[in-house]
C-alpha cells in the first residue's frame, strides 16, 4: 500500500495547481472556492537515487519505485466543522489519508482572489486547525458521554476510554490539536480507534513566486517559525516552476533547479520531508525480474518487513539476508559483498535499516 498523502487548505491557495504539477494530473484549476468536488487522485513515484545505482550492477528487467499517493481535497473555509462550504464531505475525505500537506499561500497576486481578502499564511494555518479542531471536539465529546454511561456500568475499558476523553477534550478546548496530548500505549491502542482529523502528522507547504524560492522574505521567516513551533516541517513549493519542470529531461531539470538557486525540485522535497515527519524509511529486493523498493516504518523488524511483500514471508519468516546499501555499492554488487563477509543473516529481531538491500527466506 502507498503512502496517501491528503492536500488540504482554504480555497484559492494553490492546491489544484500544485497538485497538477507533482502528479502530473490534471485536476481542473479555477479562481473561484469549490472547484474541487471531489479528491483527485494521484500517484507519484518516490525519487531514490540509490535505484539506479543498485540497477546498474545487477541483471533484472525493471525498477519499481516506492510510490506516494496524493489526494487534492477541496478547501475548507470558516464553518466548515458545521458543515460550511462542502465542509463534512470535506473532513470525511482528510479521515482516510495517512498525513496531511497543509498548502499555504506565501505569493501576492492580484488576479487570484483570496477569501480572506490579504495574504497571511499563518492566519490561513489557525483558520483549517480551527475546524479540524472543533470537528475533532464533537467526535470526542460524543465518545466522552458514551464512554462514561459505560464505565459508570462497570467497563474497564470504558473507564479508560473516557479518561483518554477527558484530556483530549481539555487538549481540543484549549485549540491544540490531538496529537499533542501524551498517551500510554494503552491508550494509543484506544486512540487510534477515533481516527481524529488532528491526530494526522502535517507538513507545511509554502506555495510561493519563483523569487521567494532561493530567498526567504520576512513572511516566510514568520511562517517557518511557527511552523517549527507546531513541530512540523516547512517546504517551499512553487506551483509555476513545478509545472515547468515536468517539460524537461532529467539533466535540463538540473539545470534549471541551478539557474533558479535550489537543488531539488519541491515535490522531492515534500517527499523527503514526508518520509522524516512519518519517521519511514526504504529498503530493497530484488531478483532477475524486478528491483523494488519498500517503505517501512523506522524500528520494522525483519518479518514485518517481508510481510510488506507478502504476508506469507511474515508467517514463514526464517531469516534475512542483508547487504548494507554502501557495501554493496563499493563490492560491485551482492556476490563480492558476500565473498567480503558483508553479506549478514539477520533473524526475527532485526530492525530493518534505512537502504538495507534483503534477500527473504520463509517457509510456504
Amino acid at each position: 500500500m502507498a503512502l496517501t498523502c491528503g492536500i488540504v487548505g482554504l480555497p484559492n491557495v494553490g492546491k489544484s495547481t500544485i497538485f497538477n504539477a507533482i502528479a502530473n494530473a490534471r485536476a481542473e484549476v479555477s479562481n473561484y472556492p469549490f472547484c474541487t468536488i471531489h479528491p483527485n487522485v494521484g500517484m507519484v513515484n518516490v525519487p531514490d537515487e540509490r535505484l539506479r545505482k543498485i540497477f546498474d550492477l545487477i541483471k533484472t528487467q525493471k525498477i519499481i519505485p516506492a510510490t506516494l499517493e496524493f489526494f487534492d481535497i477541496a478547501g475548507l473555509v470558516k464553518g466548515a466543522s458545521k458543515g460550511e462550504g462542502l465542509g463534512n464531505q470535506f473532513l470525511s475525505h482528510i479521515r482516510e489519508v495517512d498525513a496531511l500537506l497543509h498548502i499555504v499561500r506565501c505569493f501576492e497576486d492580484e488576479n487570484i482572489a483570496h477569501v480572506c481578502g490579504t495574504v497571511d499564511p499563518v492566519r490561513d494555518i489557525e483558520i483549517v486547525n480551527l475546524e479540524l479542531v472543533l470537528a475533532d471536539l464533537e467526535t470526542v465529546e460524543k465518545r466522552f458521554h458514551k464512554s462514561q454511561k459505560e464505565a459508570k456500568g462497570g467497563s474497564k475499558e470504558a473507564a479508560h476510554e473516557h479518561a483518554l476523553c477527558n484530556r483530549l477534550m481539555t487538549a481540543l478546548g484549549s485549540f491544540k490539536p490531538a496529537r499533542s496530548v501524551e498517551m500510554s500505549k494503552e491508550e494509543q491502542v484506544i486512540f487510534k480507534g477515533f481516527n481524529l482529523l488532528t491526530s494526522k502528522p502535517v507538513l507545511f507547504a509554502a506555495n510561493v513566486s519563483e523569487d521567494q524560492l532561493a530567498k526567504d522574505d520576512e513572511r516566510l521567516e514568520t511562517l517557518q517559525g511557527y511552523v517549527r513551533r507546531e513541530g512540523s516541517y516547512l517546504v517551499k513549493i512553487c506551483g509555476k516552476t513545478e509545472a515547468e519542470l515536468l517539460e524537461l529531461s532529467p539533466e535540463e531539470q538540473k539545470e534549471f533547479l541551478r539557474d533558479i538557486g535550489v537543488e531539488e525540485s519541491g515535490l522531492s522535497r515534500v517527499i523527503h520531508e514526508s518520509f522524516k515527519l512519518l519517521d519511514l524509511i526504504s529498503f530493497f529486493t530484488h531478483n532477475e525480474k524486478e528491483l523494488r523498493s519498500w517503505t517501512i516504518q523506522k524500528g520494522t523488524k525483519a518479518p514485518q518487513a517481508a510481510g510488506k511483500i507478502h504476508t506469507d514471508f511474515e508467517r514463514g519468516f526464517i531469516r534475512a539476508e542483508v547487504t548494507r546499501y554502501k557495501d554493496f555499492i563499493e563490492c560491485g554488487g551482492e556476490h563480492a559483498a558476500r565473498a567480503k563477509g558483508l553479506l549478514k543473516i539477520e533473524g526475527k529481531e532485526y530492525a530493518v535499516q534505512d537502504g538495507d538491500i534483503i534477500y527473504f527466506r520463509f517457509n510456504v
